[in-house]
């Protein structure tokens, strides 16, 4: 769920005070209020518990209602830390994807609300049946309640439950309370003063569930988000317009191959910024942006053990834009070498994503212009060569056309070199795009 904070400035006065207030104009702030998620039916019971995601938000949420059909959660004497029973409560749970320590943010959407939370660990099938029974204790759990009930019952509402008088709701923007490694403890009694529990060692594939209570009935929801620390490289990731010359915003993918393909990014507006990779594991990256070259790369994280910076640079899809190719090899017949495969596969693989281009290989040599015939032949047959390995890759042999050097050409870089004792070119192949099917 996406967040909208904005705040817009109102113009001219409403039709209604035109006459009234004509040619002044309102600068109060209107809040837009943010795009609310709806509590799934029967939330309220651990049957139903809401699957999270780690790192990814999950809210804001509409207020939950009620404790459900089932009271799991009643305090006895020998579990003094649970809730004395269910108010209105939401069940979560989410499996760990590997090994690390719980951490939990727990941001409420009004200053007026006060959670509380529990957190247990998943025995078998006959969970539910447990805690009714009080046979689980929780792992950790927190209800430092503060008595927020008479404000909010005194705050004045219109039908559906709003709050009508906005400037006395303040919005929270951080989380006041969960599972931190600042903490220093599994349990927080009532009247407490901590917010925060320290968070839990977990094991890859361990499921838990977190209960939430809010006593106040007039409450207004809650965004939670849980994640499992580890020893990671954070690499900052960038997207760079080498015409531009800046880095660019891209709807970004990043996928982590060890946990079945678990999205770790999703952002259709990424404008870069640092990413949490556990060491060790394989990834795989999607960009794309209209107008330029889409990206896909896969990666093990322990590249970053050196490197701190992952930049892509993005490519317009415009006719003309040019790919200049240093790292291939050719040998004596201008047959290519199995070094050259890495780099051209990378090539490959962006054009795949963009069928409606077409585009022109080019081939270069290193010549003193002593046979310029011969020369030319080759640079056409290295083009050619490139052309028949795309092919057998996957790219339609109708959207390629080949060029070699002409022998002015030729004879112009063999008068640089030999006159200005300049070096030849690294250049091998150019791959030139010519035309754009819509």
């Amino acid at each position: 769920m996406v967040f909208i904070s904005l705040i817009c400035f109102m113009g001219e006065a409403n039709a209604q005070n035109k006459g009234k207030n004509k040619g002044k104009k309102n600068n109060k702030p209107t809040i837009v209020e943010p795009e609310y998620t709806q509590l799934p039916a029967n939330s309220n019971d651990c049957l139903f518990a809401i699957e999270l995601n780690p790192d990814v938000a999950y809210g804001p949420t509409t207020p939950p209602k009620d404790a459900g059909r089932l009271m799991e959660i009643t305090r006895d004497k020998n579990n003094p830390f649970a809730f004395e029973c269910e108010h209105n409560s939401v069940w979560y749970k989410f499996t760990a994807p590997y090994s690390g320590n719980l951490e939990i943010s727990i941001t409420p959407n009004s200053e007026w609300d006060d959670y509380d939370f529990m957190v247990y660990r998943y025995t078998d099938v006959y969970f539910s049946n447990h805690l009714i029974q009080n046979r689980i204790k929780p792992l950790a759990a927190s209800i430092a309640r503060k008595d927020t009930t008479g404000i909010a019952a005194a705050t004045p509402r219109d039908k559906k439950g709003n709050v009508k008088d906005k400037p006395r709701s303040k919005r929270m923007t951080q989380p006041t309370m969960g599972m931190s490694h600042d903490g220093k403890r599994y349990f927080i009694a009532a009247n407490e003063s901590e917010e925060f529990l320290k968070s839990l060692a977990v094991k890859k594939g361990e499921v838990y569930y977190i209960v939430l209570d809010n006593k106040n009935a007039n409450g207004m929801g809650h965004t939670i988000k849980v994640s499992i620390q580890v020893e990671s490289f954070e690499p900052l990731v960038v997207f760079y317009d080498p015409t531009l010359k800046r880095n660019i915003d891209v709807d970004l993918l990043i996928q982590e191959k060890n946990t079945g393909n678990r999205p770790i990014v999703k952002n259709p507006a990424f404008r870069g910024g640092k990413i949490k990779f556990v060491p060790g594991f394989n990834y795989s990256l999607y960009a794309k942006k209209d107008g330029y070259f889409t990206i896909f790369k896969e990666f093990n994280s322990n590249i970053f053990k050196d490197d701190t910076l992952l930049r892509f640079n993005l490519n317009k899809t415009v006719k003309g834009t040019v790919f200049p190719i240093t790292d291939i090899y050719f040998d004596d017949d201008a047959k290519l070498l199995p070094e050259s495969d890495t780099s051209l596969l990378n090539y490959i693989q962006m054009f795949k994503g963009h069928p409606e281009l077409t585009f022109q290989i080019k081939g270069y040599v290193q010549s003193y212009a002593i046979d310029i015939e011969a020369e030319q032949k080759i640079s056409i047959a290295r083009a050619q060569s490139v052309k028949e390995f795309f092919v057998a890759h996957g790219l339609s042999a109708d959207k390629i056309t080949i060029a070699g050097m002409t022998q002015n050409e030729i004879k112009r870089a063999a008068a640089a070199a030999l006159n200005k004792h300049q070096v030849f070119k690294d250049t091998k192949v150019e791959l030139i795009i010519t035309g754009i099917n819509k």
